[in-house]
C-alpha cells in the first residue's frame, strides 16, 4: 500500500529536495508551509511520516512534534534543522522524534531512515491488529469445540459483533449462551464499555422493573434513594437480558420502549431518559409458541430477533464431547490441586454414550465432581457417577446360534445396525446411543453398509433375517 510523505517547511527549494531524493512509486507526498498547515493536512488525510524543518512560522518543529505525538501517535515525525545541537537533539528524541538531521542531509542516511519509519509503522500496525484479532478469538475460542454446527454458529456471531444490531440466542439451558453474547460483546466497537447482564428469569416480578431500569425515591416502600437500573449502568455498551421469555407480559412495553428508542423510565419518574445501549437477548423458551398463546408480545419478539442464533445442544454436537471433557478435566484438576490426576481413554469413551440433558453445563460439573471425589491418582469406573456406569444389556441375553457351516459377520453387523436404526426410527444420535457408539463412527458404518430410510429394501418385518443368520434377541 501506498505510504503518505507529508513534508514541512517554509522555504520551497528544501520540501522539493527531499522530494526528489525520496521520490519512488511507494510513496505518495503533501507538503505544508507551516505547523498550523500540517494539522490542517492531517485532519483531512493523516500522514504515515511527517518530514519537518524546525524553524517555521508560529509553532516550532518540536512543538509540532508534540502535537503530532498526542493527536496521531501511529504517524512517525523526523525533524531536520540548520542550526543542530547536542541539545535539540536530546529535545527532539525525548518528544518521540524518529529521526533528527542536521543540514546538510546525508541522502543516504535519509533514504535509510525513511524507509525503517515505515517498516515499523507496518509492524507496529501488524502487530496490533493481530493482538487485536487474537483478543478477539480467544473470546470465541471459549466456546469449545470443533463440530460443524458449533463452528457455523460462532462464524455467524464474529460476523455480526462489530454491528449495532439485536440479537436473539436460543438454546437450551447449560448451552453456552452467556458466553457467547460475551464474545459478541467483547468483538464489537463497544467492547471498552460495560457488558451488564439480567436474568429475567431469577429476579421476582415486583423488582425486575426496578431492577431493569430503576427508581425514584419514595417510589415505593423501601425506596429510600434514587437507584439506577442495568439498563443505565449499560450506556455506551451491552445489555445481555438472559432468559427474556420470563419477563411479564405487561413489562413488556417497557422492554419494548427500551428496544425501539433506547428510552427508559424509571419506577416512579415523570419523565423518561435515554441511554446508548446494544441489546443482546437470549432464551431457552419457544417465542413463537408464546407470541402464539398471547405470553409474549410480537412487536418486542421481531424486535429482539433481529440476528437470531441458536446453540446446538451438546447431543446435536457429540464429536465435541471428548475435547470438552479433557478441557474440563485439565482445568478441574489445576483448580483443586489434583495435577497428576488421569483420566484413562476407556473411561474418556462412557461420556460421549450420556445424552446430558443439562449440556455443557451438566456435562462441566459432572467433571469437577468427578475430579473432587476420585480416590487414587486415575480415574476409575467407580469413580465414576452411576448415569455414566450403566452398561448396555450384557451379551449374555442375547442368544447367538451359530451355524456349522460359519457366517458373515459383516452380515451380523449390517442387521444389528439395521434392527438398532429401526427400533429409534432412524434417528441416529438415539442409534448411536443404544449402540454405545459415537454418532460419527455409526454414520460411516451406515455409509459402509449402504443403510439408507429412504430405500424400500429396508422395510422389512424386523427380526426375520437376524434369525435367519443365528442371532436370536
Amino acid at each position: 500500500m501506498m505510504k503518505k510523505i507529508l513534508i514541512a517547511d517554509d522555504l520551497e527549494g528544501n520540501r522539493e529536495l527531499i522530494r526528489e531524493v525520496l521520490a519512488s512509486p511507494k510513496y505518495a507526498f503533501s507538503e505544508a508551509e507551516s505547523a498550523c498547515q500540517v494539522l490542517q493536512i492531517m485532519r483531512n488525510q493523516p500522514a504515515d511520516l511527517v518530514i519537518s524543518d524546525v524553524k517555521m512560522p508560529g509553532s516550532s518543529g518540536v512543538d509540532l512534534l508534540r502535537e503530532l505525538r498526542r493527536k496521531y501517535r501511529e504517524t512517525a515525525v523526523i525533524l531536520v534543522t540548520a542550526f543542530g545541537t547536542v541539545e535539540g537533539a536530546v529535545e527532539a528524541m525525548k518528544a518521540g522524534a524518529r529521526h533528527y538531521f542536521t543540514r546538510p542531509v546525508d541522502i543516504r542516511e535519509l533514504r535509510l531512515v525513511v524507509e525503517h519509519a515505515l517498516e515499523h509503522i507496518d509492524v507496529r500496525t501488524e502487530v496490533r491488529l493481530l493482538r487485536s484479532a487474537l483478543d478477539r478469538k480467544s473470546e470465541f475460542e471459549k466456546m469449545l469445540g470443533h463440530s460443524h454446527t458449533m463452528l457455523q454458529v460462532i462464524d455467524q456471531a464474529a460476523r455480526i459483533a462489530p454491528t449495532s444490531s439485536s440479537v436473539l440466542i436460543q438454546g437450551e439451558t447449560g448451552t453456552g449462551k452467556e458466553l457467547l453474547a460475551r464474545a459478541i460483546h467483547a468483538n464489537s466497537s463497544r467492547r471498552d464499555k460495560p457488558f451488564i447482564t439480567v436474568n429475567c428469569g431469577a429476579i421476582p416480578r415486583d423488582l425486575l422493573e426496578s431492577e431493569l431500569f430503576g427508581h425514584v425515591r419514595g417510589s415505593f416502600t423501601g425506596a429510600l434513594m434514587d437507584r439506577r437500573g442495568k439498563a443505565e449502568a449499560a450506556d455506551g455498551g451491552t445489555l445481555f437480558l438472559d432468559e427474556i421469555g420470563e419477563i411479564p407480559v405487561d413489562l413488556q412495553s417497557k422492554v419494548l420502549q427500551l428496544v425501539e428508542r433506547g428510552e427508559i423510565e424509571k419506577v416512579g419518574a415523570v419523565t423518561s431518559a435515554r441511554v446508548d445501549i446494544r441489546i443482546l437477548a437470549a432464551t431457552h423458551r419457544n417465542l413463537p409458541a408464546m407470541v402464539e398463546n398471547g405470553t409474549f408480545r410480537e412487536d418486542l419478539y421481531y424486535r429482539l430477533n433481529v440476528i437470531p442464533l441458536r446453540l446446538p445442544s451438546l447431543r446435536q454436537r457429540e464429536e465435541d464431547i471428548p475435547e470438552l471433557v479433557q478441557f474440563f478435566f485439565e482445568r478441574s484438576c489445576n483448580k483443586h490441586g489434583r495435577k497428576n490426576l488421569t483420566l484413562p481413554e476407556r473411561i474418556l469413551d462412557r461420556f460421549s454414550a450420556h445424552c446430558w440433558p443439562g449440556n455443557v453445563r451438566e456435562l462441566q460439573n459432572t467433571v469437577e465432581r468427578i475430579v473432587v471425589l476420585a480416590h487414587g491418582s486415575e480415574i476409575r469406573w467407580s469413580d465414576l457417577p452411576p448415569f455414566l456406569q450403566s452398561d448396555p444389556a450384557p451379551l449374555e441375553v442375547i442368544q447367538l446360534d451359530l451355524p456349522p457351516k460359519g457366517i458373515s459377520l459383516g452380515a451380523i453387523e449390517k442387521e444389528v445396525l439395521l434392527r438398532a436404526l429401526q427400533k429409534c426410527n432412524w434417528n441416529q444420535s438415539l442409534a448411536a446411543r443404544y449402540l454405545a457408539l459415537s454418532r460419527k463412527t455409526l454414520i460411516y458404518r451406515m455409509r459402509k453398509y449402504n443403510l439408507d430410510p429412504r430405500k424400500p429394501l429396508y422395510i422389512t418385518p424386523a427380526g426375520s433375517s437376524v434369525r435367519q443368520m443365528g442371532v436370536v434377541g
